[in-house]
């Protein structure tokens, strides 16, 4: 069973607006998040979804799933204080779900992506669920097109290959069994500071496959991003009206 877990929880976006988060921001019609799940939805081997949402505005996705005929999200959970505890709460929602059909959390895998990253492509999910199938996890990544520069606890720097370096993005793909593990074992030890799942997984030992993703796989969280994702989809929408 393959579940997409959905984060579409956190603050508000700082664009100008002071009433609706970023998730639910409006591009022709549609909320990003729409965007986003659509592309899971339509996905021939995503099993289910799960999002986890901020709970004052799961009233509005609920209405906007019916409206756009999103048919596998099967829960709705109100999202954490941290984008750490949400996810861990769409992950034990996928866990009840998944024994809910009768599978067990070995053979599971969860798909754990943002809510403002509509950008990924048919392709980068099936890619996900393989490399989960060889190795165990899958992180989606892009190349590093700059130099990266690690700044060291005695204050000098290190400088990576650039050929050596890749950036990553989302989704962060495993087996429910050993992400769910992992959290729980934070939760036991009280550490709360993971930045995402991959540098959780990283912290406890498991062993982390690669893939690489589209550029365009931005997260929307800037005006800047906005402006992005309404050209690309109005690149999308010229290709499918002309045939590009």
């Amino acid at each position: 069973m393959n579940i997409a877990v959905i984060f579409a929880g956190g603050s508000g976006l700082r664009m100008h607006t002071k009433s609706r988060p970023k998730q639910f921001l409006d591009l022709n019609g549609k909320p990003i998040i729409i965007y986003t799940l659509e592309l899971f939805d339509n996905h021939p081997n995503i099993d289910a979804i799960v999002v986890a949402c901020i709970e004052s505005w799961i009233p509005f996705l609920e209405k906007q799933l019916r409206k756009f005929e999103i048919n596998k999200v099967v829960k709705v959970i109100p999202g954490g204080k941290s984008g750490q505890e949400s996810i861990y709460k769409g992950l034990c929602a996928a866990e009840a779900y998944a024994q809910s059909q009768n599978v067990n959390n070995e053979n599971t895998i969860v798909l754990i992506h943002d809510g403002v990253r509509p950008l990924i492509t048919e392709e980068t999910i099936t890619d996900n669920i393989k490399k989960v199938e060889e190795v165990g996890s899958c992180i989606t990544c892009i190349p590093a097109t700059e130099t990266l520069i690690v700044k060291q606890a005695n204050g000098s720097l290190e400088i990576p290959s650039r050929a050596d370096s890749l950036i990553a993005r989302a989704p962060q793909s495993f087996r429910l069994s050993d992400i769910i593990s992992a959290h729980r074992r934070s939760l036991e030890e009280e550490k709360s500071d993971f930045i995402d799942s991959c540098t959780m997984m990283s912290h406890y030992g498991y062993k982390l496959g690669t893939i690489i993703g589209p550029m365009e796989n931005i997260k929307i969280t800037t005006p800047t991003d906005f402006f992005v994702l309404r050209a690309m989809v109005k690149v999308h929408e010229d290709q499918q009206i002309f045939g590009l």
